[in-house]
């Protein structure tokens, strides 16, 4: 369908940036190609800006900010750097003056600005804008690649005008990246010579990685277009994991290649603007310097190299899971994790099981409308369960209104600008679906309340702290509905709520999990099961390249199982999208 990726004839740039969500291959596409251009007789540099990279694990090295000689590859070289490590710095730097000067409750509000996702990201573009603009170390190489690139959302913050003026220190409306830019005001230069660089063709490539499913599609769609819209329009996409071919006879090899052949049949028309390249799903595991080069060298491994182990995991069905929340008396049940685990479908799962034993539920999520109708429109819903959807982009849309309206009055065009863009924030959307969540949760009386994705433990800290902080400063506009301030000790209160993190069993995901678990035990709440998802594992195919993959799970599920979670539950790939109640009652046979 798509060529073959070969960077060898496709990257003419010295810089590569690679973006997409999370668990597309980022990693692994980076550090194929890192090996591809060494072994071409150019020297590289291999850097990762991602908190939860598996670098070291692909080339079995222990790696730091310097860069380290990767042996087995003449010429190439990588380094790790750790934004969350910077993002603390940041946070010392700015908190540490107001220390003794101001009440705990506006500190604590400070700090948890600098602990969400945009100080780290941020805090990555610091380091890597330091690497891009140092020209002695530029001048050695003839690549530098970049595992993880930054959003448009972050380089239109650092372009605006404001975010380098004292608007920094006199807002205070509570949004979210505006703590993470306090700390930078005297970088404005060194960020100006990384964006020129960023959008110049002839200097940078910007690698777009997605599978070939629709929300990692989507994802990268929408990061193509935000990157366009600031200059980054060098774009190459490569559709990872493509199943080149597929056993008949075996269903699951069959449905997984036909879903994939769908997807990319509505691959978006942004997207298609862009030169397109692919990799195959291959069977083995893309860590070691052979198995990277092996990928340009053939699209399968024999299926003699795949060696399959004779050891069983056995965990809970979804089922077991859904008895012990029944037995005990659970009343609010969050489903969470990254996009694309399959999140809704695990929520639409559990609230159908528990109707099944006999309990009244109200299911609610962030899918649009249509989408729970078209879920449910094959067979009448059993009168115990009540469904709303709440609208992401409605709700942002209210929230923002509001702030500006409150936080707004007083600011020139200039500072008006900078409190939109920041309103841009991925924090905003948690804060403004939670509230809307909350008032769901208000309204509903005598039942089971199953919600679909729940804000981060940085989010909650975010609101709590808000609490206080408005009670402090008498500018801030940050007040928080009552739904909300009698939702959040709700939610740490075990006894009645439950939080299940839904993953798949593969390196990213697994590691994204574990970091959103922590983030929300910061919070006070310990998510009690995870559930691994479409598992291959547990779905006995006989594809050969599908049986490497099921393989390739048994480390993560023993990750989760053993390390991670308290209470694992695992469903096998279903090769069969389950619309209506009744298909979802497969999930609890």
């Amino acid at each position: 369908m798509f060529q073959s990726f070969n960077p060898k004839s496709v990257i003419q740039t010295p810089f590569l940036f690679l973006t997409g969500k999370g668990g597309v291959g980022k990693t692994s596409t980076a550090s194929a190609t890192a090996v591809a251009l060494a072994d071409n007789g150019k020297k590289v540099l291999l850097i990762s800006t991602d908190p939860a990279s598996n670098l070291q694990d692909v080339f079995g090295i222990s790696l730091t900010n310097s860069p380290r000689a990767v042996p087995g590859v003449e010429n190439l070289f990588a380094s790790n750097l750790d934004p969350e490590a910077s993002a603390k710095a940041y946070r010392d730097k700015v908190v540490g003056p107001y220390k003794g000067k101001l009440p705990d409750s506006v500190l604590a509000t400070m700090e948890e600005q600098l602990s969400g996702a945009c100080t780290v990201e941020i805090a990555a573009f610091d380091e890597f804008s330091n690497l891009l603009t140092n020209v002695d170390i530029v001048d050695q190489y003839d690549h530098i690649i970049f595992d993880t690139a930054p959003t448009g959302h972050t380089l239109r913050l650092l372009q605006l005008p404001t975010a380098w003026s004292g608007f920094l220190e006199e807002s205070s409306h509570g949004a979210s990246c505006l703590g993470p830019l306090s700390g930078l005001a005297d970088k404005k230069d060194l960020y100006s010579k990384t964006v020129d660089i960023l959008s110049n063709p002839s200097k940078t490539t910007l690698i777009l990685v997605t599978r070939p499913d629709v929300p990692s599609l989507l994802e990268a769609n929408r990061a193509s277009k935000e990157l366009k819209e600031i200059g980054l329009k060098n774009q190459v996409l490569i559709v990872n994991g493509l199943l080149q071919s597929h056993l008949e006879e075996d269903a699951v090899s069959s449905a997984f290649y036909l879903r994939q052949k769908g997807a990319l049949q509505h691959i978006p028309e942004g997207l298609k603007q862009s030169a397109v390249y692919s990799f195959p799903l291959v069977s083995f595991s893309l860590t070691g310097v052979e198995n990277l080069r092996y990928l340009f060298k053939h699209y399968t491994m024999p299926s003699k190299m795949v060696k399959l182990e004779d050891e069983t995991i056995n965990l809970p069905s979804l089922n077991e899971m859904i008895t012990d929340f029944s037995n005990n008396d659970k009343r609010l049940i969050f489903t969470m994790g990254k996009g694309g685990v399959g999140k809704t479908t695990v929520a639409s799962a559990i609230a159908v099981g528990l109707v099944e034993k006999g309990h009244h539920v109200h299911l609610t999520t962030t899918d649009p409308a249509g989408h729970l109708n078209y879920q449910f429109e094959s067979d009448p819903v059993n009168g115990h369960l009540t469904i709303s959807s709440i609208n992401p982009k409605e709700e942002v849309e209210k929230y923002k209104a509001d702030v500006m309206k409150k936080a707004g009055k007083d600011l020139d065009e200039d500072g008006l600008a900078y409190l939109a863009e920041d309103l841009n924030s991925p924090c905003t959307e948690e804060i403004a679906v939670f509230q809307a969540f909350a008032e769901v949760v208000a309204k509903s009386k005598d039942e089971i309340v199953v919600i679909d994705t729940a804000p981060t433990g940085h989010t909650l800290l975010l609101l709590d702290a808000a609490q206080s902080y408005s009670k402090e400063i008498a500018k801030s506009t940050g007040e928080v509905p009552d739904s909300v301030t009698k939702l959040l000790p709700q939610l740490r209160n075990a006894s009645e709520t439950a939080v299940v993190i839904v993953t798949l069993a593969e390196a990213t995901p697994v590691l994204e999990a574990s970091r959103l678990q922590n983030d929300l035990r910061r919070a006070n709440i310990n998510p009690q099961w995870w559930v691994i998802n479409q598992s291959f594992y547990s779905a006995k195919t006989a594809d050969p390249i599908l049986s490497g993959k099921a393989n390739a799970e048994k480390e993560w599920i023993h990750e989760v199982k053993e390390k991670t979670s308290e209470k694992c539950a695992i469903i096998p790939w279903i090769h069969e999208e389950k619309l209506g109640y009744e298909k979802l009652r497969d999930y609890i046979g």
